[in-house]
């Protein structure tokens, strides 16, 4: 081969080297200069990792401080699929921890239209632990926290339930949402190229939320739910709900409602039992309003405890003819006997006496038709018909408490009023705030101390033979209140069912000195229908065991 042959073949070679050479040169430039933005994005979204670390949920715990919910460390768990090397294999493992269907987690991790897929949310530690501990590359765990309520049904409406983006949904999960939530923070994690982290920073570190001590008692709670349980059984309700207060104080013992649900699954039960009817159901209260009918009238001074009616077996007002829920002939009742016997043309001849304008004063006196202020979420006003709109017949409806719509809340704070001597409080359910007391509202005087204690007095002949309680007693002590049945309104007919009742009682005990009050209140019982049969014998085993358990003195 010729020297020149050889020459041009070097040349030609060197040429190209040299042409390649420029090419690789201007790439490098091009990726260098050019598009070194765009690629340190990407790099920076393969290889940092920013989310949010949720803050620890406060707990909530009773006046004594049993745990009712409390907040336990749990993963999100996700996975980036294209990094998962075996996703059969991977999810033969997990699936058994999870307790997923193996197909399902499979679907996720074969994914090939994206880089993100969750595979669980709120997992406990114990498992999200024993899932990383399988080394399986391509998965991300995000710490949180999962809601977990150890007693599982106590409680429940009250407390409520928190979502999986942790959130309360509703009870005082959802009215303290704020203040228990805390603040989320954030997390930087460094990735390697198989996604495993080798550096987490926390920029903004998350705060816990506040802790609530609420004024409900675990163990009274608990008798309450279990009374309520066989009233339930008993007499199947569509709802049926219970209070325990201190009248003194404003403070709820418990609050307990029928059908209970599990606070750890509330989508089981069905959608109208997580209502908590204490302060969210509206109902007429009929003969238990009857108090505030007298009440009324003797602080007027029209009545006194011993003024005497001479009552026809039934009265007409306008065009409403009312008799008594029992047929009798004339008679003849002292204001006393008239709540005692809970008489209905009675208690209308009183409110007759006090007229239109006294009697509108008194309703709303007594705290009805406004919320009453109770650290609940989703508290009804009720509803109380204007002045303005009185009719005829008006004045036969209220004093019997038919015309009306109240809360179980509202009259056990109106019967609280009676029992403390005439001041009317806000109920109160949160004792403290992350340990600081939770300040409560100052009562006011409705009433005198000398009415209320001649209420007092008249109410302890509802126990009294003849009384619509007469059967229910506590040995050693002395007990008030008063029994009501009242007709619901028909939705079709748009009158007063002769089939559908709510049945109620209001007491408290010791009736001179009153240390506690307790409400019951049942909706369409089955069965039986009044406020004597169905809801007094559940006050008197609340009570007995109540005035018992807190060392409550006999009268």
């Amino acid at each position: 081969m010729s020297a020149g042959l050889v020459d041009r073949r070097i040349g030609l070679l060197f040429a190209t080297f040299l042409i390649l050479l420029a090419l690789a040169a201007g790439r490098s430039i091009q990726l260098g200069a050019l598009n070194n933005s765009k690629l340190s994005a990407a790099a920076a979204i393969q290889q940092v990792r920013t989310s949010v670390v949720p803050a620890r949920r406060g707990s909530i715990v009773d006046r004594n401080g049993v745990a009712l919910a409390v907040s336990e460390p749990a993963d999100d768990i996700s996975a980036t699929p294209y990094l998962v090397k075996d996703p059969v294999t991977a999810a033969e493992k997990i699936a058994p921890i999870l307790g997923l269907p193996q197909d399902e987690l499979l679907k996720k991790l074969a994914r090939k239209d994206t880089g993100f897929v969750f595979l669980a949310r709120q997992v406990p530690a114990s498992k999200a632990d024993r899932i990383q501990k399988l080394g399986i590359t391509g998965l991300q765990f995000d710490p949180g926290n999962h809601r977990v309520y150890p007693h599982d049904w106590l409680a429940s409406q009250v407390l409520g339930s928190v979502g999986t983006d942790g959130k309360g949904l509703f009870g005082l999960e959802y009215g303290w949402d704020g203040r228990l939530r805390g603040q989320d923070g954030t997390r930087r994690a460094v990735n390697d190229a198989l996604g495993k982290p080798v550096a987490v920073t926390d920029p903004q570190p998350a705060q816990a939320g506040a802790s609530l001590r609420l004024t409900l008692d675990a163990k009274i709670q608990d008798k309450v739910e279990q009374v309520m349980e066989g009233v339930g059984q008993t007499f199947r309700p569509k709802g049926a709900t219970a209070i325990v207060m201190d009248p003194n104080s404003g403070e709820l013992l418990a609050v307990a409602n029928w059908p209970r649900i599990n606070a750890n699954d509330p989508s089981s039960a069905p959608g109208y039992a997580n209502q908590d009817r204490a302060v969210g159901f509206d109902y007429e209260p009929g003969s238990t309003f009857k108090a505030f009918t007298v009440a009324g009238a003797l602080q007027d001074g029209l009545v006194t405890p011993t003024t005497s009616f001479d009552l026809a077996p039934q009265i007409q007002v306008a065009d409403r003819v009312i008799g008594e829920s029992h047929v009798r002939g004339p008679e003849t009742l002292t204001t006393a006997g008239i709540l005692a016997q809970s008489s209905n043309v009675g208690a209308i001849t009183i409110g007759l006496r006090e007229g239109k304008a006294r009697f509108d004063k008194w309703i709303h006196r007594f705290g009805f038709g406004k919320p009453t202020g109770v650290e609940l979420p989703g508290e009804e006003r009720g509803l109380v018909l204007p002045l303005a709109k009185y009719s005829g017949s008006t004045m036969g409806n209220l004093p019997i408490g038919q015309g009306i719509s109240v809360t179980p809340m509202q009259m056990a704070a109106a019967y609280s009023a009676i029992a403390n001597g005439g001041v009317l409080r806000t109920p109160r359910i949160v004792k403290a705030v992350d340990g600081r007391p939770a300040p409560a509202a100052p009562g006011h005087r409705i009433i005198s101390t000398r009415v209320a204690a001649q209420l007092r007095t008249m109410l302890e002949g509802v126990f009294a033979p003849g009384g619509t309680a007469s059967e229910v007693s506590i040995p050693g002590y002395v007990l008030a209140g008063k029994t009501g049945t009242a007709n619901k309104i028909d939705p079709v007919t748009h009158e007063y069912s002769k089939a559908h009742y709510v049945a109620s009682f209001m007491g408290f005990a010791p009736a001179k000195d009153p240390k506690l009050l307790v409400a019951v209140m049942a909706d369409e019982p089955q069965g039986a229908i009044y406020g004597g049969t169905v809801a007094a014998p559940a006050f008197g085993q609340i009570m007995a065991f109540a005035l018992q358990y807190l060392k409550i003195p006999p009268s």
